[in-house]
C-alpha cells in the first residue's frame, strides 16, 4: 500500500509520465533525487507498472466508440473470456462484471460498420450466449490516473 507521498508522486506521473523528478519534487515537497528514489523503488516493487503515452483514438482513425455487455454461456471461465477477447485489436478494456452480464468491453472501431462487424465477431464466439451493446455519443469525463481518487 502506497502512503500519502508515494500516491501523490504517482499522481503526477499518471497525469504526465514526462514530468521531470525536479517538478514532481517541487510539488510533493522533496528534492528530484529522493523523488527518483521513491520511483524506482515503486518500479521495484511493482506499484508502477510502466510508463505509457495516451493517444486520442480519433488521431489513430477510430471514430466510433461503444461498450458491449457480454452474456455467456455457463460455466465460462474470466480465463476464457480474455482468451477470446484478447485477439481484436479494437478492443480498448475489457472487465468482468457485477449483474446479468458476465464482461462489459469497449471498443473503439473506424466507423458504424467497423463497429458492427467487430460486434458480430464477439457475438460469434462459443462463449458468447449474447451481446447487448451503446454507443457513446460525447465523452464526457475521462481520468486516467492510477491510485485512488483524491
Amino acid at each position: 500500500m502506497l502512503n500519502e507521498l508515494d500516491e501523490r508522486i504517482v499522481h503526477a506521473l499518471a497525469e504526465d509520465a514526462r514530468r521531470s523528478f525536479a517538478d514532481i519534487g517541487q510539488l510533493v515537497g522533496l528534492s528530484a533525487p529522493a523523488v527518483k528514489r521513491r520511483v524506482d523503488r515503486l518500479r521495484a516493487s511493482g506499484a508502477i507498472t510502466g510508463f505509457t503515452v495516451r493517444v486520442d483514438p480519433s488521431a489513430l482513425g477510430w471514430q466510433t466508440e461503444g461498450f458491449v455487455e457480454i452474456y455467456c454461456r455457463s460455466q465460462t471461465s474470466p480465463d476464457a473470456i480474455r482468451a477470446g477477447l484478447e485477439r481484436y485489436p479494437e478492443i480498448a478494456s475489457a472487465s468482468t462484471v457485477t449483474g446479468e452480464a458476465d464482461a462489459v468491453v469497449q471498443i473503439f472501431a473506424a466507423d458504424m460498420r467497423h463497429f458492427e462487424q467487430v460486434l458480430e465477431k464477439i457475438a460469434g464466439e462459443s462463449f458468447v450466449e449474447r451481446t447487448k451493446s451503446v454507443l457513446v455519443l460525447s465523452p464526457l469525463l475521462r481520468r486516467y490516473s492510477s491510485g485512488a481518487p483524491r
